[in-house]
């Protein structure tokens, strides 16, 4: 089973490339995020037609986020959750949902702006409690896939002037302390259990021909629990999406499961 991840970057002016993106990669798990809208906006009829069903938390301009999953793959249907529980938040950031055997969570990490800021102090509380449910979620369900946009890139290799970089947001060793957090509860990164290219990004700004220059970081990632890590056949960044006219600032991680 392929499963994947996507900011998106607003799914109202990109739905055309997810579509075309579901087509030529034949994944079967989606998790998008940053779908800036509404619930009442969200084109289910058009995935249907795709051959996707479809689950979503938006939000009108911010935020959003949603999982697709292909036509026939069993979803549990009365196991969806929606932001994190016991932390209250109006801003849609985690939705999870059981698949097959696998519990599938799509999560739009805070970007936190800068760091001492209080946005930054969000994302510090935020990640706490996103750890704080993981750990009980993998309790239930020791298959677990975290895919998201997690505005960190979790080691100099992930950046593409880490001098430059240095103390800011997205890089912050609070930031990079709370991914390994994340590690600890018994997950791994799926794209470093294989050999990569060296400078491989997953995000590159639109400003400054960033992506021409391939000055990007890694911020999306995949992290799967010891049972799905095992069993994890490939884990790659498709920058073919970045390309395309109008792009997402965001490229697709995908990994294969078997």
């Amino acid at each position: 089973m392929k499963i994947a991840t996507w900011n998106v970057n607003s799914l109202k002016v990109r739905q055309q490339h997810v579509m075309d993106w579901l087509q030529q990669s034949q994944v079967d798990v989606l998790c998008l995020q940053e779908l800036k809208l509404p619930n009442e906006k969200f084109p289910c009829a058009e995935f249907e037609a795709a051959g996707f069903k479809c689950w979503f938390a938006g939000q009108k301009t911010y935020n959003g986020v949603g999982i697709l999953v292909r036509k026939g793959i069993a979803v549990d249907e009365t196991n969806i959750v929606r932001n994190i529980p016991g932390f209250e938040d109006p801003q849609q950031r985690v939705i999870a949902a059981t698949v097959e055997d696998m519990r599938i969570v799509s999560a739009y990490f805070p970007n936190g702006q800068a760091v001492g800021s209080e946005k930054f102090a969000y994302k510090m509380r935020w990640l706490d409690a996103l750890h704080d449910w993981l750990g009980a979620e993998m309790k239930i369900h020791p298959k677990l896939a975290l895919l998201g946009d997690y505005n960190i890139a979790p080691d100099d290799r992930d950046v593409h002037d880490p001098k430059a970089w240095e103390g800011q947001n997205l890089v912050s060793p609070e930031e990079r302390a709370h991914f390994v957090r994340l590690v600890e509860l018994g997950l791994t990164d799926a794209f470093r259990q294989f050999e990569q290219p060296e400078k491989l990004f997953t995000w590159w700004d639109y400003r400054m021909l960033a992506f021409r220059r391939n000055a990007g970081l890694r911020i999306d990632h995949i992290l799967l629990s010891a049972e799905l890590a095992a069993k994890c056949s490939a884990c790659e960044v498709d920058k073919v999406p970045r390309k395309w006219e109008q792009p997402s600032d965001h490229a697709p991680v995908v990994a294969t499961i078997g």
